[in-house]
């Protein structure tokens, strides 16, 4: 799904798509959790199969979605990142890898990439936000 241009958007969200449209510090941020979940096996030797296949999986999964959202903004790649996020905070429990290295990852990893892609969904649809940067280009 690609941004509308924003010729054919209302004033506001026109402001909103090109804003969004740079690239985001926030996808850079994920990208560097989803790279440190892909090293994390081999950093903390993971011993559980489940641990590590998750890990690797779903940061390689992280990875994509962080370049796909470096490339061009998209509503749908940041709540896939959220859910992603979700499943690394549940995973210990559902795939059985209780109080391991495994777990501390995936929980901490979880967290920081569901509130990151959360914060950038809430900062591409906040009015105030875009305002203030709009204002803020203006300036330049």
């Amino acid at each position: 799904m690609q941004t509308p241009s924003p010729a054919t958007l209302t004033p506001r969200r026109s402001r909103a798509a090109s804003i969004m449209s740079r690239p985001s510090a926030l996808d850079l941020y994920t990208l560097a959790g989803g790279v440190f979940l892909l090293g994390a096996p081999w950093l903390f030797g993971f011993v559980r199969t489940a641990g590590r296949l998750d890990a690797e999986l779903v940061g390689a999964a992280v990875v994509a979605l962080s370049i796909a959202g470096l490339v061009s903004f998209a509503d749908w790649e940041e709540w896939l990142k959220a859910a992603l996020g979700l499943w690394l905070i549940a995973a210990p429990w559902l795939l059985g890898f209780l109080h391991r290295p495994a777990m501390h990852v995936s929980i901490v990893i979880g967290i920081l990439v569901t509130f990151l892609s959360l914060l950038e969904l809430w900062l591409a649809h906040d009015p105030d936000f875009i305002e203030d940067s709009q204002s803020l280009t203006d300036r330049r």
